[in-house]
Formats: C-alpha cells, sequence, structure tokens
C-alpha cells in the first residue's frame, strides 16, 4: 500500500464532504507538504491517465475524489434512466433519517445507521433530494443536511411537519394483535398445512 492508494482510499471513503490536509496529514502522520505534494501528483495521473473518469477537486481546504468534467453528460442521462430512479434500501434510511433529524451531519446519519453513508447521501443529493443546510462550528465544519424543495414536493408536503408521527406508527404497531412481517402470512399458511 503506497501513500497514492492511502490517499485515494481516504477521499473515496468520505465522499463528497472530501479532507483537508490537516486531516490527511495526521491520520497518514506524514507532512502537510508532502501529502499536498502527493495529491498533486495523484490528480496528474488521474488527467494523464485517458482510461480514469477521476480526477481530485481542490474546494476551499478540501479535496474531493470526483468524476472527470467530460463524463458529466453520461451521468445526467444515467441519472434520468428509469433504471437509475429507484432508491437502495440505504438511501431510503438515510433519507428518512435526514428528514426526522434534520439538520444532520453525515457522521450523525452514520451513527444512527451503525454503517457507512456517504454513497447513500451522494444519491439523495445528486437526486436533488437533500441539500446542505449549512456547516457545523468546529474543527472540520461538517456540512449539515435537510431536506430539499423537490423533496417537498415529491411527497406532497407543504411542511415538514405533515411527515408520518414516528411515535404513532410504532404505537400503531405495537396495537397490532398479529405481527408485522411481510412473510407472516406465508408462514402462517404452511404451518396450517
Amino acid at each position: 500500500m503506497n501513500q497514492f492508494s492511502q490517499i485515494e482510499a481516504m477521499l473515496f471513503i468520505v465522499g463528497e464532504e472530501g479532507l483537508g490536509l490537516e486531516e490527511l496529514a495526521v491520520t497518514l502522520d506524514r507532512p502537510m507538504p508532502e501529502i499536498y505534494q502527493d495529491i498533486i501528483e495523484l490528480k496528474k495521473r488521474y488527467e494523464e491517465n485517458a482510461s480514469s473518469a477521476l480526477t481530485i477537486l481542490e474546494v476551499g481546504n478540501h479535496f474531493i475524489l470526483s468524476t472527470k468534467k467530460e463524463f458529466a453528460p453520461l451521468l445526467k442521462e444515467f441519472a434520468r434512466s428509469p433504471l437509475a430512479n429507484r432508491l437502495s434500501q440505504a438511501a431510503l434510511e438515510t433519507l428518512s433519517i435526514i428528514a426526522y433529524k434534520q439538520p444532520v451531519t453525515r457522521s450523525e446519519i452514520d451513527e444512527l445507521r451503525g454503517v457507512q453513508s456517504s454513497g447513500a447521501v451522494q444519491t439523495l443529493v445528486a437526486r436533488q433530494l437533500i441539500e446542505e443546510k449549512g456547516r457545523v462550528e468546529g474543527p472540520g465544519r461538517a456540512i449539515l443536511y435537510g431536506t430539499s424543495t423537490y423533496f417537498m414536493d415529491y411527497f406532497g408536503l407543504k411542511d415538514i411537519n405533515e411527515l408520518p408521527d414516528v411515535q404513532k406508527m410504532e404505537e400503531d404497531l405495537a396495537d397490532d394483535e398479529e405481527p408485522f412481517d411481510l412473510f407472516y402470512d406465508r408462514f402462517k399458511e404452511e404451518d396450517e398445512q
């Protein structure tokens, strides 16, 4: 594992939030000027490699692993395709957390879900269901996410308070005499035979 693959792996895993030089230097236990030179070299390698769709963007004091500009039309077309319109279970869970807990950071989402959520967050941002609502004060200045106007329109909500009451749903489930299980009826039929 060389220094380039370490930087690449870290930039990949954090997604669109990117990483600052200081964060990379601390994590990799190397001086910031050395890390910066490696990032510049890695970016150059991506740009010179016609077989790679990747590049590194420098936004403010953060570096973000991204796709090259020339792939934008392809990615826009994919986003419009019917195959790309379904949200994964991870994206739906992430969207639910953001809708009910907003504004919320990606690390708070990760903590609630118990798994890393950067891919789901990227998908939701790309689909314009969520958007940046600000940044946390303090080290790292993490992005705060919330639902977008498109989210409200898509789900026919005038106000975020129109979301179903989670506590009431839990109470309704607890009051049901039969277990809430998608496969309950199938297992019940097998037992009766």
